[in-house]
C-alpha cells in the first residue's frame, strides 16, 4: 500500500506543471485540450497490445469509459479557462473543492456507505478557498467560479472512473477516455465561441509545450491512475490531488511571477487547504483501528 501511494503522489507531482504548461501555452483553450486527448489517445492506440485488447472489449463498457472521458473533457475545459480567467494558481486551488462535490457523488456512483468523515475534511475546505478568493482580485472571480465548475465535473468522473476501476487494462481505459474526449470536443468545437480556426495547430514554441504536457503530466500520470484506484477511494485519491495546487503555485512564482497578482490572504488559504488534505489519513486511520462487532 505504501508504494502505491507514492505512485499516487507521484502523479500530483505531475499534475502540479499542468496549470504552469497551460499558462504558458498560447493555444485557445479548446484546441488545447482537444490536442492534449488526441495525441494521448494516439500514442496508446498505436500500441498492438492496445488494439488486442480492445477488439475483446464489450461495447456497453467501452461507452462507459467513452462517457468518462467526455467528462473529463468538460473538467478540463473549465481547468483551462479558468486559467486563462484568472492565473495559474487560481486555477489548480479551484480544484480542491472536488472533494466537497466527491463527498456526495462518490456513495451513489460506487454503492459505498455516505462517510461523514470524508464530507467534514470536504467543508474544512470552504474556509480556505473563502480565504483564497478574498486574496485575489475582483477580476478574477470569474477565474475562480470557472475553476469550481471543474472541480464538479472532476469530481463525477473520479466517482465514476472508480466505479469501473479494473474492468479494463489502464492503457486500454486511458486511450478510450482520451480519444472519446477528443471526439466530443471535435463534435463540440462548431457550437463554441473561438477567434479563427476552432481547431488550431500549434507553432513551434506551443508544439514542445504541448509535449510535455501530454507525456509528463497526462500519459503517465494517467496509466499509473488507473492501477491507483484499484487499491484507494476516489475520495482519497481528490484528497490527495490537493496537493497539486502548492506544488502549482510554488512553480508559479519563479516561472510566472504569479506572486505579484496575489494577496497574503490566498497563500494563508492555500495553506489551510493542504493542511486540511494532511488530516485525511490521519482520519482514515482511526476508522480502520477501529473495533468491528
Amino acid at each position: 500500500m505504501r508504494k502505491t501511494y507514492l505512485q499516487l503522489h507521484l502523479c500530483v507531482l505531475l499534475w502540479g506543471f499542468t496549470p504552469i504548461l497551460g499558462r504558458m501555452i498560447t493555444l485557445e483553450t479548446l484546441s488545447l485540450v482537444w490536442w492534449r486527448m488526441l495525441v494521448v489517445a494516439l500514442i496508446l492506440i498505436a500500441l498492438p497490445s492496445t488494439r488486442r485488447m480492445l477488439r475483446r472489449m464489450p461495447w456497453r463498457l467501452m461507452a462507459t469509459y467513452a462517457g468518462i472521458g467526455a467528462l473529463l473533457s468538460v473538467s478540463w475545459m473549465f481547468f483551462y479557462g479558468a486559467i486563462r480567467l484568472s492565473n495559474a494558481s487560481v486555477g489548480a486551488i479551484s480544484l480542491a473543492a472536488a472533494p466537497i462535490f466527491l463527498a456526495f457523488i462518490e456513495p451513489i456512483t460506487t454503492g459505498n456507505p455516505f462517510n461523514p468523515r470524508e464530507l467534514l475534511l470536504g467543508v474544512i475546505l470552504v474556509p480556505g478557498m473563502a480565504m483564497v478568493m478574498g486574496g485575489i482580485p475582483p477580476e478574477m472571480y470569474l477565474g475562480l467560479a470557472v475553476g469550481l465548475g471543474s472541480a464538479l465535473f472532476l469530481a463525477i468522473f473520479s466517482a465514476w472512473n472508480k466505479r469501473v476501476a479494473g474492468r479494463a487494462e489502464p492503457r486500454v481505459a486511458t486511450c478510450i477516455e482520451m480519444g472519446a474526449g477528443a471526439l466530443f470536443l471535435t463534435l463540440l468545437a462548431p457550437w463554441l465561441p473561438h477567434q479563427g480556426d476552432a481547431l488550431q495547430i500549434p507553432g513551434w514554441h506551443d508544439a514542445w509545450l504541448l509535449g510535455l504536457l501530454i507525456i509528463a503530466c497526462t500519459l503517465v500520470p494517467f496509466v499509473m491512475l488507473m492501477n491507483i484506484l484499484r487499491k484507494v477511494s476516489a475520495f482519497t485519491t481528490q484528497m490527495a490531488t490537493n496537493l497539486e495546487p502548492l506544488y502549482a503555485i510554488a512553480l508559479a512564482i519563479p516561472l510566472l511571477g504569479e506572486q505579484q497578482e496575489v494577496g497574503l490572504l490566498f497563500y494563508l488559504g492555500v495553506l489551510l487547504v493542504v493542511g486540511s488534505v494532511a488530516l485525511q489519513p490521519v482520519l482514515v486511520r482511526q476508522r480502520l483501528q477501529q473495533p468491528t462487532a
